[in-house]
């Protein structure tokens, strides 16, 4: 980690201009000096000596502007390049090689019958820029730590493909198996990388674009937070990110930018491949987007590494005295160098040297052939290595290389440059053999007329793929791989969850405090307390969480450099270089991506962390549900608390904080356990079987999420006949009916379940109705159950019928099913097919609004008199009880009335 004084200051370049000139003379000797340079040497020179002033004043430390872009040219000057330590011809015919069998494997894939597609232009850009990583700077996991983490973008996947095939890691057979996931399991490859389908190959998901730049972003940080505790040793661990630059729009790929610069986070490098166009045009027609990137990571705090040209234009800029090249690569927008891409180098003379008689001057002794093939800097394995080696190297910050490529590079006239080349899969007799030719392959002619064309592979004992081998020997081992090396965690017994089980006694908590409590006995265990993480979208006070504040402490690599307001408090805010608590401001896709990186911590680096994730539960699966199927993908574990829910709990915040719909979202999710729970012991028993579930023996790659509310209510002590295989699966009865001439059966969940028992009340006092209570804590899981059991019988008629977990557990109950949660109605509906006998659900469809608890449920007509009446309308249905009764209710009650309704339960932020 750097030290505090390598780090990027939170004042970049600042200039005073307060301070007054002691020392007029001086200063017009400099002004003087100036002229003088501009007068007798040019423009061009004085721009030169006062850029390396600016440059000699930074390593002085003195305080200076900042430049946000700078000349379109290669940042690293030619003679500032390292030496290059491999052989350029071995790695040349390597990439090739792997060039050819990228665009082959995709090709083959639109194969009649098949044509499953797949994108050949992005890898062929980018090509250059992994395989130099691949030989010389990707570390692998074979020395027993986490290696090198890198996220490699989605669309470049058959070329890591084509790699791994050349070093025997895949077969043949496996690349004809691209985008067949099933119909040619187990040797099916993966269209993009995605760990949960080829668990041993792929480390991070980069599909949804814009989730790559963040997950990296903060791997890197979990990186650094990981050996700052103490957790694993991470100092050797360096994170890139292979980005596109029509990525870049993303919001998400630049959002995060500041926390890189603020933590100084100098073991992340992003490589931007800048080949001008998004998938189905130019991302800056009329701009530059290298120069727009610049900026943007400059002033954001970033390193920026430019690598525009390749070699190919050192003599050429060498000879720009007066800087009339360098204006002209300055002045052409983007649109016109994807056009040169594709044109003839007499165009290249004429359109972009001939308007100018130096630049024409420049290049007479060039041949048209030398002019087409002025090359780009993201093509030159020399170039690169310099910027990846000065990277690798650079101190206090991270670093961005911004590449420039040619999209489709060496595939030929119809695909370089052009726009659609990213929807083009399929080569053409005439393209391969070009393609061919290009590559200096020896593949004769009648193998590419006659079927499939063929995979190129130069002999396992040949010269290239031995050096291949070599270098991922010397880099420790292969990449990617994915390897999982943690070991199961020694739980806690049940005496961790005795204080929940109690019950709340006289006091009344929400259920967000109840997992509090749970979680705070949790992080004192002497064999997992530390390797919980804890993080919150900047609101842990609301959430009841500032209890953890003085032992836990809030991490920044920086410690607490100032005194507290509240550092009089008994639960003063306090920052700690080892803080174990993540609060990472208002950010939730932040908060999601720590989540992420600690949830997978088992496999990067084979320590388990165990993140808890609180947050408001409308701003969780609603506004980061893209990066919950990352999570899922990654094969990410933990746990995700949806606090302050449901649609009429929060009273007064109004529609835009009414959760009515997370569970539903939830349940979309097949890694996403998730739970309703009404009282503190549900929630042990969640919790318990959910740290077994992810952390014990035979550990499954899922993740619990579990809305909790806040809204105070009397927690029962744990019955002695607890059922604690319901409470898990998702349904159990916590209280029967004691009285009455007719049964009924009320499923509620999480803080219904006191209005459920208030309408058994009612309706045993003045209905004489006898209505068992049952605690739903999870309709999706009995839904899943449900699902799995259906999908086993019609597959397998010939076997017994198995039977749902909810049909079995409502088969004896008698009377009409009613269903009633603070949540849309189609949450408890997910279950309706399989409940025997009448099922009716009530639920708060459509918009939350602000007002009081009371209020807002009448609305919705769930509270406990809606109950009441939507258990006398079953029984009506049935032939139970008059239907005069259902208008009796409606008058007795003022159903219709909001404003009739008790006011309910106030306050109770946690």
């Amino acid at each position: 980690m750097a030290s505090g004084s390598d780090r990027n200051p939170i004042i970049i370049g600042g200039l005073p201009s307060q301070v007054p000139d002691f020392d007029p003379e001086e200063t017009q000797e400099w002004l003087d000096s100036l002229d003088a340079a501009v007068d007798e040497r040019g423009r061009e020179r004085a721009r030169y000596l006062m850029l390396r002033l600016i440059e000699r004043a930074r390593e002085k430390r003195v305080a200076v502007p900042e430049m946000r872009s700078t000349d379109y040219v290669n940042t690293i000057a030619t003679k500032d390049e390292p030496f290059f330590p491999g052989n350029e011809e071995i790695e040349r015919k390597v990439l090739n090689a792997t060039r050819w069998n990228a665009a082959v494997m995709v090709s083959r894939a639109q194969r009649p019958g098949i044509g499953v597609g797949g994108h050949i232009a992005t890898f062929a850009s980018s090509a250059s820029l992994y395989d130099v990583g691949f030989n010389h700077f990707f570390r692998g996991k074979d020395q027993g730590d986490g290696g090198d983490q890198i996220f490699f973008q989605g669309h470049a996947s058959p070329g890591v493909y084509a790699r791994a095939y050349l070093l025997d890691r895949l077969s043949e057979g496996q690349l004809d198996a691209f985008r067949q996931e099933k119909s040619k399991a187990p040797d099916g490859l993966s269209s993009y990388p995605h760990p949960r389908l080829m668990p041993d190959f792929w480390e991070f998901p980069t599909v949804s674009m814009g989730l790559g730049p963040l997950g990296a972003i903060y791997q890197a940080r979990m990186n650094r937070y990981m050996e700052a505790r103490g957790i694993a040793d991470t100092s050797k661990s360096h994170v890139w990110a292979y980005l596109g630059d029509g990525e870049m729009d993303e919001p998400e790929s630049l959002g995060q930018l500041s926390i890189a610069a603020r933590e100084g986070l100098d073991n992340l490098t992003f490589v931007v491949n800048c080949n001008l166009q998004r998938l189905d045009g130019p991302v800056r027609g009329n701009g530059k987007i290298m120069q727009e990137l610049e900026s943007q990571f400059r002033g954001a705090g970033w390193n920026v590494i430019k690598l525009v040209w390749d070699r190919s234009w050192d003599p050429l800029l060498a000879q720009d005295r007066d800087g009339i090249l360098v204006n002209k690569l300055n002045t052409t927008p983007d649109g016109q160098f994807q056009t040169y891409a594709t044109e003839t180098g007499a165009y290249i003379r004429e359109h972009f040297f001939g308007d100018d008689h130096r630049l024409r001057a420049m290049v007479e002794n060039m041949s048209d052939d030398q002019i087409l093939h002025l090359g780009r800097g993201g093509h030159d394995h020399k170039k690169i290595y310099a910027a990846y080696a000065a990277a690798k190297a650079h101190k206090g910050q991270p670093t961005v290389i911004l590449a420039q490529t040619v999209k489709g590079w060496t595939l030929g006239p119809n695909f370089e440059g052009r726009n659609a080349t990213h929807q083009m899969k399929k080569l053409t007799v005439e393209d391969l053999k070009g393609f061919r030719d290009r590559l200096h392959l020896p593949i004769p002619d009648k193998d590419l007329e006659d079927g499939l064309p063929p995979y190129y592979h130069p002999g396992r004992d040949s010269e290239e793929i031995q050096y291949m081998h070599d270098r991922r020997k010397g880099l420790g081992g292969y990449v990617p791989t994915r390897v999982v090396r943690a070991e199961p965690l020694k739980l806690p017994d049940d005496k961790a969850y005795a204080g929940a089980k109690k019950g709340s006694g006289q006091q009344k908590i929400a259920t967000t405090m109840a997992f509090v409590r749970v979680l705070k006995d949790l992080m004192r265990d002497k064999e997992i307390g530390k390797r919980f993480v804890p993080i919150a979208p900047d609101e842990y006070r609301t959430f009841g969480m500032d209890a953890f504040f003085p032992s836990a402490k809030i991490y920044n690599p920086l410690g607490q450099q100032y005194e507290s307001v509240d550092r009089e408090l008994l639960l003063a805010y306090k920052e700690s270089p080892t803080g174990q608590m993540l609060h990472d401001g208002i950010t939730e896709a932040g908060c999601t991506a720590s989540l992420i990186a600690a949830g997978s911590a088992y496999a990067t680096h084979g320590e388990p962390l165990i993140p808890v994730y609180v947050f408001y539960s409308m701003f969780g699966f609603q506004r980061t549900g893209d990066q919950f199927w990352q999570m899922a993908d990654q094969l990410a574990r933990g746990f995700v608390l949806g606090a302050t829910a449901g649609r009429t709990t929060l009273t007064g915040e109004g529609l835009q904080h009414a959760d009515g719909h997370s569970q539903l979202l939830a349940s979309t999710n097949p890694a996403c356990v998730a739970y309703d729970p009404a009282y503190g012991y549900e929630i042990a028993h969640i919790v318990k079987d959910g740290l077994r579930r992810m952390y014990g023996e035979n550990a499954e790659d899922i993740f619990y999420y579990l809305t909790v509310y806040n809204e105070p209510i009397l927690h029962p002590a744990e019955p002695a006949d607890v059922d604690a295989e319901g409470i898990l699966k998702g349904l159990h009865r916590v209280k029967p009916g004691e009285k009455g001439e007719h049964t009924a059966q009320i499923l509620a969940s999480g803080v219904a379940v006191p209005w459920a028992v208030e309408a058994q009340q009612i309706l045993a006092d003045e209905w004489n109705v006898k209505a068992d209570v049952w605690s739903a804590t999870s309709w999706n899981e009995l839904r899943r159950d449900a699902v799995e059991i259906e999908e086993h019988n019609l597959l397998h008629p010939e076997e017994e019928q198995r039977v749902p977990y909810v049909t079995q557990k409502l088969q004896g109950a008698e009377g009409p099913k009613i269903a009633v949660s603070d949540w849309m109605r189609a949450v408890p509906d997910q279950i309706a097919r399989w409940v025997p006998g009448t099922y009716q659900s009530l639920g708060a469809d459509g918009f939350g609004f602000a007002d009081t608890r009371g209020a807002a449920r009448r609305f919705f007509h769930i509270d406990a008199q809606s109950i009441v009446l939507g258990v006398l309308t079953e029984l009506a249905k049935e032939g139970k009880v008059d239907r005069s009764l259902l208008k009796q209710a409606i008058d007795r009650y003022q159903l219709l009335d909001v404003t009739a309704a008790d006011a309910g339960e106030a306050g109770g932020d946690a």
